[in-house]
């Protein structure tokens, strides 16, 4: 038997890096998957993927900051698969980075909402359906940035993703209870769309600056990421909760 086999999982940000690795791991491992994301034709070549192998999904294009997108998705995983198991909460953003005193009150706003706020709907609707199901895990992206590392120009991003785990800890209190395991992962450098090192004009500099930042001397793969999610997912996991779950190739740590 895989180890998701007979659950349902929404997994958010899945049209590319960390979410897209994590569904097609997920699809695998037997889990029946209500992805969202905003580029419907990488949603649909996804599915096409995932179908390929033998496995189930279901893709709803839209925006994590709208509350009405949250509710849907959950809506589809009860009338498609019968009810939700697992969510993670993954898409973000880096937004706006600047000095403070530069920083735009839409930046801001927007770098919150899409980490944050998308994260505080996700859960609002999740939850009922998965406390249905009797058990389950909600899974947050959070990051190293705001928690173990101060980077210069990037309050918004390090405000938001440290809330996530406010957000996470507090949930695991409440949620306990009921059979709902709550965690939070914090990726280090990730080679993905959204990393600055593939931005465009960043040279090999750049990512030889970032390469170097971890005991590892390198980037995740999103594939990496996407075992740690799997972990916190199965019940592989059953005692764990609450966690800031460092998956950061040891960039927390590193003076070197």
């Amino acid at each position: 038997m895989t180890t998701l086999s007979n659950k349902v999982a929404i997994i958010t940000g899945a049209s590319s890096g960390i979410g897209r690795a994590t569904a097609k791991l997920f699809a695998r491992e037997g889990a029946r998957l209500v992805l969202s994301g905003r580029r419907r034709t990488a949603l649909d070549e996804l599915i096409a993927e995932i179908e390929a192998e033998g496995g189930a999904a279901f893709a709803i294009d839209g925006d994590v900051r709208d509350e009405a997108h949250a509710r849907s998705l959950v809506e589809a995983a009860t009338e498609k698969f019968g009810g939700l198991d697992i969510a993670f909460n993954n898409a973000g953003t880096t937004g706006e980075m600047a000095p403070i005193a530069d920083l735009s009150t839409a930046g801001w706003q927007e770098t919150i909402d899409t980490n944050l706020t998308s994260a505080f709907f996700g859960a609002k609707y999740q939850v009922p359906a998965i406390i249905a199901r009797g058990a389950g895990s909600l899974i947050f992206t959070s990051s190293f940035v705001g928690h173990t590392a101060g980077m210069p120009n990037t309050s918004a991003y390090a405000a938001a993703k440290a809330g996530l785990i406010g957000l996470t800890q507090s949930l695991a209190a409440e949620l306990g209870p009921k059979g709902i395991r709550v965690n939070a992962i914090l990726p280090g450098g990730t080679d993905t769309p959204m990393s600055f090192t593939n931005a465009p004009g960043a040279g090999p500099e750049v990512l030889a600056f970032v390469e170097g930042l971890h005991a590892l001397k390198r980037m995740a793969k999103p594939e990496e990421i996407a075992r740690s999610v799997l972990y916190l997912a199965s019940d592989a996991s059953s005692f764990t909760t609450g966690t800031a779950m460092l998956v950061d190739g040891g960039v927390s740590i590193n003076r070197t």
